[in-house]
């Protein structure tokens, strides 16, 4: 069937220049240009995944499994392919090419075959002429199980029987730095659990996949890294990547992996068997079951400093709980090892790190993994060390802060800015929010919200420190590399690249690149597909850096040919000619024209990459230079604690940050202000909790995420633009970091208050009443 009969998916991702008088008339980089989509995403009119529609359409629905951990006796299918209505059912034994796919390790199955590793794995798919239909249908097919005993506790991975052909351990990192003996005349310890944050996407996660006259397929889907999808997809569908297209469409916005690859592979094999479009819209329960969360983390802590409270060595203990696959859990292990010390200068470090399987839900990747959990752990031993010193907790941090130059614990030196003292004096030294003594009693909203349960008098205030630390794009050897091309044709600017906007900006970004270098300004970025070359995934800032990168190169290629016959006529290289405002000008104003008269009608096109300095994997001592840049940032919480309930309230969010270089005032605000409010999530509220593997509440009833109410004050006191020479325009990752920093900060701040040692996340009322005689 021709992609032709599907609706919605050709205008998902095509960013049309701003109607004339909606847009401002400045444009280019560091200005706050609008999203072109934003408004219709507002309006509700946008496009997304599941309004997908095409001629002929069948309805997919997934059997998954009830059990955590069991043996697959038989699976009968007979009852639900007799149903009126059902045209296909495929289970592990109709798959055409490989069995298993992942990532980064190919260790997931399609569909269970023998064996469920986890509560709402895949064990069949149907396809039929109604969703009701197809539901019954899933529903209808007998599986028959022997239930094991399921392994939920990653401590017991280590011993237990191997629940995968590769075993249990999926990494184990041994960092040894500087000297093992050396000891601190001060010594604090703690004990820390992370838990299970869930990507969350409001939208629902669909996909229409369409078969082809040449014995290949279509998919059409929300995805985040096209490519990566395409080619597991194709493995498993026994094609050649070039007979397996995935079209991007419909984009709402992603934290993490936006879209599961275990339902995109059962929708190509359905359509296949078909011959029909397929379409599948997750429910909200699968979507919690099927795609990857954050790794519950288990942290052991010891932190040694001298009597002034400088850091001498810090020994840690690392546990990821991968759940029942393997993921991104090898990259998600090297961040949190690499940076178990935080943005601190520490002679000796010792840090040990496992990554294992469990039977609880799939772990991967979601925003700032690794990084964010160790951020919780050590900045709550630098508050348990300033405690147990009598010193201030921004001041023990000062004593300890990192800067360019220094040497990370990987042995990695660092060369990018770090102006870490510069933001923790930022925050500091902002002026603190009205104490509730200073507000009407009417307008003071106490913890719980406004019609919260408790008392003024019981309520007390806390003030907290957080510093973080991310990497940038892939690290440990990930060949980074993004294509894009620039067209110019009628006065219109073109841009073609595969990197896929998941929020971040990038289609914006690249509009501004283009109108800042050629001066044009009607920019349109082109819907993203498979046809293109590759950009690689929407993570670590990758878009803003590399295909960012890529577009900025294609662009002054272009540049290069529209200037080069001005300055041939005019006897000067191309160097003595700018263009501001639309107009092409030489530097001793001798020619003067417009963009538009030096176009004359022309086709200008130009394809170019950027690939930034490779790194290396760590090696057998946790040592290497593994990462490409480093961003950093500063969080100053002020909450408000019921110390009788163990309700908190953040009050305000003090943030500076280290950005490299404002590209889009604006929008970087919006980065930053949305990975505070979900790093208050993971402090207070969101956990997927699990009984014996199994997830309990799989709704938003259950899982509760931070609403606008929830949303603190936040404050942006400090953007530090101090330029990373390797990047292009030297801008830094946005979003990471603060989601990193704020869980560590709120925890912080209910120290303060409480007198609780607070070791865990999210932070239970319980752990929330004040201590005796606090």
């Amino acid at each position: 069937m021709s992609s032709d009969a599907i609706t919605a998916a050709p205008t998902a991702l095509d960013h049309p220049a701003p109607a004339p008088g909606e847009e401002q008339a400045a444009h280019g980089l560091g200005t706050s240009l609008p999203q072109a989509e934003a408004r219709a995403k507002t309006e509700g009119t946008f496009p997304y995944a599941s309004d997908l529609w095409a001629e002929g359409l069948l309805w997919a629905a997934l059997l998954r499994s009830p059990h955590a951990h069991a043996r697959i006796v038989s699976v009968d299918t007979s009852a639900a392919a007799a149903m009126p209505g059902v045209r296909a059912v495929v289970t592990a034994a109709d798959v055409p090419g490989a069995a298993t796919y992942g990532r980064r390790v190919a260790d997931r199955p399609v569909f269970a075959d023998g064996l469920v590793r986890h509560h709402g794995e895949a064990i069949a798919a149907v396809a039929a002429d109604h969703p009701d239909t197809a539901r019954l249908a899933a529903a209808a097919i007998h599986v028959e199980y022997e239930i094991l005993e399921p392994v939920t506790d990653p401590e017991k991975a280590f011993t237990a029987e191997a629940l995968h052909p590769d075993g249990n351990l999926i990494r184990h990192i041994p960092l040894r730095f500087g000297d093992p003996e050396a000891t601190g005349e001060v010594v604090v310890e703690g004990l820390y659990r992370i838990g299970r944050q869930d990507p969350a996407p409001i939208g629902a996660e669909a996909g229409l996949a369409v078969p082809r006259p040449d014995g290949g397929v279509e998919i059409y889907t929300a995805s985040t890294d096209p490519h990566t999808d395409r080619d597991l997809a194709a493995a498993c569908f026994g094609l050649p990547p070039e007979q397996v297209k995935v079209v991007v469409t419909g984009v709402p916005g992603a934290t993490g992996d936006r879209e599961d690859p275990g339902f995109q592979i059962p929708l190509g094999l359905l359509a296949l068997r078909t011959g029909c479009p397929v379409k599948l819209t997750a429910t909200r329960e699968e979507s919690f079951l099927g795609h990857s969360h954050r790794h519950p983390t288990l942290l052991r802590y010891r932190h040694h400093a001298d009597a002034d409270g400088r850091l001498v060595k810090v020994e840690a203990q690392v546990l990821l709980d991968a759940g029942a696959y393997a993921d991104s859990s090898s990259e998600s292990l090297a961040a949190a090892v690499a940076f178990a010390c935080g943005p601190y200068v520490v002679p000796h470090a010792f840090v040990e790190g496992w990554a294992v399987r469990t039977n609880n839900p799939p772990s991967g990747h979601v925003r700032g993994e690794g990084a964010m959990q160790v951020c919780a752990a050590y900045e709550a031993q630098m508050d348990k060390l300033a405690a147990k010193l009598g010193l201030d907790p921004a001041e023990l941090r000062m004593r300890n802060v990192m800067a360019t130059g220094d040497i990370l614990p990987t042995g990695q030196t660092v060369t990018c800015p770090a102006p870490v003292a510069e933001l923790l004096a930022a925050v500091s030294d902002f002026p603190l929010p009205p104490l509730p003594k200073d507000i009407p009693e009417e307008d003071w909203l106490l913890p719980g919200g406004p019609e919260g349960a408790g008392e003024p008098g019981a309520v007390r205030r806390g003030v907290g420190y957080a510093l973080g630390m991310v990497h940038m794009l892939g690290a440990e050897g990930t060949d980074e590399v993004s294509t894009a091309t620039v067209r110019v044709q009628d006065g219109v600017a073109t841009v073609i690249c595969s990197a896929v906007d998941t929020g971040s900006g990038f289609s914006t970004l690249a509009r501004q690149i283009v109108q800042e270098t050629l001066g044009i300004d009607e920019v349109h970025v082109a819907p993203v597909d498979t046809d293109q070359p590759p950009a690689g995934p929407a993570a670590h800032g990758r878009h803003t850096w590399v295909s960012g990168g890529a577009v900025e190169r294609a662009a002054k290629m272009v540049r290069t040919q529209l200037l080069q016959p001005l300055a041939h006529k005019f006897g000067m290289s191309t160097e003595l000619l700018q263009i501001t405002d639309g107009k092409i000008t030489s530097y001793d104003g001798v020619l003067s024209t417009t963009v538009t008269e030096a176009l004359d009608g022309k086709e200008l096109w130009a394809t170019a990459q950027c690939r930034p300095h490779p790194t290396e994997p760590l090696d057998d001592a946790g040592q290497g230079d593994a990462f490409v840049g480093l961003a950093f940032c500063a969080i100053r919480a002020v909450v408000d604690v019921d110390i009788e309930l163990g309700a908190v309230r953040v009050v305000e969010m003090a943030v500076a940050q280290d950005v490299g270089r404002v590209l889009n005032p604006a929008q970087l605000a919006t980065r930053i202000e949305a990975g505070i409010t979900q790093g208050v999530g993971a402090a207070l509220t969101e956990n997927l909790r699990t009984t014996r593997g199994l997830v309990r509440h799989p709704d938003f009833t259950g899982y509760a995420l931070p609403t606008s109410l929830d949303a603190p004050d936040i404050r942006i006191v400090k953007l530090v633009e101090e330029r990373d020479v390797v990047a292009p325009f030297g801008a830094k990752a946005a979003s990471a970091v603060p989601v990193v920093t704020s869980p560590a900060a709120v925890a912080s701040a209910v120290r303060a208050a409480t007198g609780r040692p607070v070791n865990r996340l999210p932070i239970r009322p319980q752990a929330a009443v004040a201590a005796p005689n606090s």
